[in-house]
């Protein structure tokens, strides 16, 4: 698997809080309930986001050794009154700076608390990209706005939802991602739009020994064909696999079990 440049993460960080500030001043109702994360509105989506990009921020800022608490962040919480559009745009666009700016100060090889087996800051600068890529999806879902992401993002962000789920059903008891195990079945998800030059294909194998991914073109037992930003989402949930434009070939419920089982993320 090649990662994307730090610079590319770092990029894309900054280029989705412009996006999802352009959400929050749209004029959508901060009380809107998020279709996507229905124990948010659309305001607790965005003091969530911007609470974890300084999270992240002071992690790597302060060359953490181990997890910080979130209530030890500086302004993790964000504003004190609710329902403040221009406050809240506001702290969103400083979160995004301060943790763009850690990021390219540390570069990617910097020594850092992470959860997931990969200690460095580029490990952030991956997470906080691909977080805040799918978190601007629930806000554009809720404002009825248009969604898109660009290719090399899309792809690379399944990779790391299926490098996470991977390790997560390793590596941490939770019971719904020990269940993705089975005798041979596979999913094939099939990115329609891309060239060969990206190869948005992907292969996820469900052992007796537990997941095995890789990209490729293979016959499975399921496949998901369609765009790659309505692939991205739906397999992300965040889309219902019916949705225009999606296709699914084969055993669906192999996918929906698979679908069931990763809502941990």
């Amino acid at each position: 698997m090649t990662l994307l440049a730090h610079d590319r993460y770092c990029d894309e960080i900054a280029h989705q809080v412009e996006q999802l500030r352009a959400v929050l001043v749209s004029g959508t109702d901060l009380a809107a309930t998020v279709p996507t994360c229905p124990d948010w509105s659309l305001e607790d989506l965005v003091r969530h986001m911007g609470g974890a990009l300084r999270w992240v921020d002071a992690l790597v800022r302060g060359r953490a050794q181990e997890n910080i608490p979130h209530d030890r962040v500086p302004l993790g919480a964000g504003p004190r009154e609710r329902g403040d559009a221009a406050a809240l745009d506001k702290w969103l666009a400083e979160a995004g700076e301060l943790v763009v700016d850690a990021l390219r100060e540390a570069g990617p090889d910097t020594a850092v608390w992470a959860w997931a087996g990969i200690p460095d800051s580029g490990f952030w600068a991956r997470r906080m990209a691909h977080e805040i890529t799918v978190h601007r999806a629930d806000a554009t879902l809720t404002a009825g706005l248009p969604y898109e992401v660009a290719p090399d993002i899309a792809a690379d962000a399944l990779d790391e939802w299926l490098q996470l789920v991977e390790w997560v059903q390793r590596n941490a008891a939770h019971p719904a991602a020990a269940e993705l195990r089975g005798s041979g079945r596979t999913i094939h998800l099939h990115a329609t739009d891309t060239g060969p030059a990206l190869n948005a294909e992907w292969i996820v194998e469900l052992g007796e020994e537990g997941v095995r991914w890789r990209r490729g073109h293979e016959k499975a037992t399921v496949a998901l064909r369609g765009p790659l930003t309505p692939v991205l989402l739906a397999f992300y949930r965040r889309l219902p696999l019916d949705a225009p434009g999606l296709e699914v070939l084969g055993e669906r419920e192999v996918l929906e079990f698979w679908l069931e089982r990763t809502n941990f993320g």
